[in-house]
Parts: structure tokens; sequence; C-alpha cells
């Protein structure tokens, strides 16, 4: 089992709600591997989506990059960002946000819950299917018997809210369990299972 919760609550309160869980940090303040897992890791080579020939160091410098403000366009400076500080462009730095480009030259702009469908989350699972997948796994296997419990600064589980920010969290736990927006994985799963299972026709040539 896996659950979210808030890197601002007390560990002893966060244990309280779930004996014996283990408390895995997933935020940009880790103290170990899992840090890996913040959109503001810098992994180097992520592709910048609807920009083929850009890359990102972290799945963040992507975020913010590609946002477009009243008074600013995108910043592809961003995307070299390797700090993991310094990467927040700001509505008091660069008036109101219009929107994310779809690509450094494209010229639609989206809007905040397609640009998390089109951009953020893409840009997440593919540094996940590509950087991260070791973590993934010994996550999936360590849930299976024991709750684990993912810190993160956001809590916002639904992805496709207007108003608040998406937890990282909440994917790594999608992406782990094959729920939306990866429910995708569950379905290929099933799939693999089922033709394991499907009765093998015997010939007679063999």
């Amino acid at each position: 089992m896996i659950k979210i919760e808030s890197k601002r609550k007390k560990i002893e309160n966060i244990l309280k709600k779930y004996p014996n869980a283990i408390i895995a940090d997933v935020t940009s303040q880790a103290k170990d591997g899992l840090v890996r897992l913040s959109p503001f890791y810098p992994h180097g080579g992520i592709p910048v989506p609807f920009s083929e020939e850009y890359t990102a160091t972290c799945v963040e410098g992507i975020w913010q990059g590609m946002k477009v403000f009243e008074d600013e366009d995108i910043d592809i400076s961003m995307f070299l960002n390797d700090t993991m500080k310094g990467i927040k462009r700001t509505v008091r730095k660069h008036g109101r946000v219009l929107g994310h480009r779809k690509g450094v030259h494209g010229t639609e702009i989206l809007g905040y819950v397609e640009a998390k469908h089109q951009i953020y989350i893409p840009a997440y699972r593919w540094m996940l299917e590509h950087r991260a997948m070791y973590i993934i796994e010994r996550l999936r296997k360590a849930s299976e018997t024991k709750t684990i419990v993912l810190l993160d600064y956001n809590t916002c589980c639904n992805v496709d809210d207007e108003t608040k920010p998406l937890s990282h969290a909440y994917l790594v736990k999608a992406y782990a369990e094959g729920l939306y927006p990866f429910d995708d994985l569950k379905l290929s799963e099933e799939t693999e299972r089922n033709k394991e299972n499907s009765p093998k026709q015997l010939s007679l040539f063999d």
C-alpha cells in the first residue's frame, strides 16, 4: 500500500496514522537516493515534449521553462539548470501566467490541466522509465507487504484539478500501482497475465 502525506507534517503524527509504515521522502530535500524521484533532480537528457531537438536536466526545468507569462515568454535556460535551485519562475516577477507553450517553437498555448497532461506528466513518466525504474520496482515490491508513505510538499492527487499543483509523489504511486494517468500500465499487465493464463493449443506437428 502506498500513501501520500505532507512533508510538513511531523513524522510521529504520520506514524500514528500508519503504524510501522516506511516513510519515504521523495522531495528535493531527501537525504537518500529517493531524491532522484524529485522533479528538481538533474538526471539530464530528459526530452522536452513537442521540442525534438531539446532536452533538459530536470522535469521542473521543462515545466518552468515552458511557462508563458504576461511579461515574458518561455525561458529555455531553465532546461540547463542542474543546481536544484532557482528554477521557479514567479508571477511576482513575470506577471500573470498565460499557460504553457506547446513546444519551444510552438504557437499553441496550453491551459493548466492540458499542460499537466501534455508536458509535465509525459516528462515525469520519461524520467521514471529511463532514470528511476529500479526505484519503482523496489517500491512496488516493498508495498506488497508494507505501508509506504511518500512525503511531498504538494499532496493533491487529482491530476485534473485546475487550482492546485499536482503531487509528484502521487505520480510515483500512480506509476507503481497502474493508476490514472498511468492506467495503461495496469491494462498492459492484465493483457500479459491473460496471455500467460490462456489455454495453449496443442500442435500435432510439435
